[in-house]
């Protein structure tokens, strides 16, 4: 899988683009090492190392041409050889990513001008095409595996470490690449906190346990939350998780290509204000997810711009009661011309072990 071709297709204004992320590198060519993509109007390359170039190889394929740094020709020689084949005389460069001091030696040393072109590779992967969803739904289906399996294992006196890394095991022992972020084990009152990080605590009867946690497959990321009780949870708790449950079915049935993230976002929030919790809700409804856990946009109350379609967005709406627990609930949707597409298959309904 690469995007050689559809990059250089938008490349306006511009003739080529150079591509120092490791996530950009791999949504351009396919491959994931320690290299540098350039895309033209009139071909492509994949600068690397003799570490990286047999690899390379049999995952570019003919897609662009391959060159070998060496101490006589370094990166920079390479690219201007390149730009030279080209004709390329302007190129974008990633002014989100690219350190002020590379950016400082990529000026002085290539033969071309350098201009900000981030929001370029923004845009195009913000939409992803059928390929990209279905290295997603099967991320995804590892990490729902995962959650079946551990939730017939937690016991009472398990700490949120020993449940992480279970977790982690299974979601890799299925075939996920390795894990998408730092798992979140969160029970009793550390729920609360939405990024907590589990520790020796051990969880008990009473508890809302809160998992977050997701996987790749072939280079993309899943996500999902769950809240599960571990014994009978109190009125308290049915009702808070009621409310964060219809704030997600809110914004979902709002969610789709065209809209803002702002609306998406304020059909949750205003079920979880109607409520009462308004305050306890402090981050925004969902996020784009692909190579990256976190890529825009946002369904958030500060995007005004319209979503586009394909794009792969996290409903995660939660309220977080500080000293007495918290609630997430997390899908992952694709956004449509006519609505949301729900990719997550797991049961949300609230589970009491």
């Amino acid at each position: 899988m690469n995007h050689l071709e559809h990059i250089a297709a938008h490349l306006d204004g511009l003739d080529a683009i150079l591509l120092t992320s490791e996530a950009n590198c791999y949504y351009a060519t396919g491959f994931m090492g320690e290299g540098i993509a350039l895309v033209t109007r009139r071909g492509s390359w994949y600068f690397t190392d003799s570490r990286y170039t047999e690899a390379a190889d049999k995952a570019i394929g003919d897609a662009a041409v391959i060159r070998e740094v060496s101490r006589e020709k370094p990166f920079s020689a390479l690219i201007n050889e390149a730009l030279a084949e080209a004709g390329a005389e302007k190129a974008g460069f990633e002014e989100q990513r690219m350190t002020v001091a590379e950016h400082a030696v990529y000026s002085e040393k290539l033969h071309c001008t350098l201009t900000p072109a981030s929001s370029l590779m923004t845009e195009l992967r913000g939409s992803k095409d059928e390929e990209e969803l279905s290295c997603m739904t099967a991320a995804q289906r590892i990490a729902e595996g995962a959650l079946e399996q551990i939730l017939k294992e937690i016991r009472p006196g398990m700490t949120e470490k020993e449940i992480a890394a279970r977790l982690n095991y299974l979601m890799v022992s299925a075939g996920a690449e390795k894990t998408a972020f730092d798992t979140i084990v969160a029970s009793g009152p550390n729920g609360s906190m939405p990024h907590a990080v589990p520790g020796m605590r051990k969880v008990r009867e009473g508890d809302f346990i809160t998992m977050d946690f997701g996987c790749v497959y072939k280079g993309y990321c899943s996500d999902m939350t769950r809240t599960v009780a571990l014994g009978r949870p109190s009125d308290e708790m049915r009702n808070v998780y009621d409310i964060v449950l219809q704030a997600q079915l809110a914004g979902i049935a709002a969610a789709k290509a065209g809209v803002t993230g702002a609306v998406i976002d304020g059909a949750a929030r205003k079920v979880i204000q109607d409520a009462g919790y308004g305050v306890y809700f402090g981050h925004s409804f969902g996020h784009s997810l692909g190579i990256d856990i976190h890529e825009a946009p946002n369904a958030a109350p500060g995007n005004d711009k319209p979503m586009p379609d394909g794009a792969v967005v996290s409903a995660e709406p939660g309220i977080y009661l500080p000293g007495k627990f918290g609630v997430r609930i997390e899908d992952v949707m694709i956004l449509r011309p006519d609505g949301a597409q729900v990719i997550t298959k797991a049961p949300k309904a609230l589970l009491v072990l």
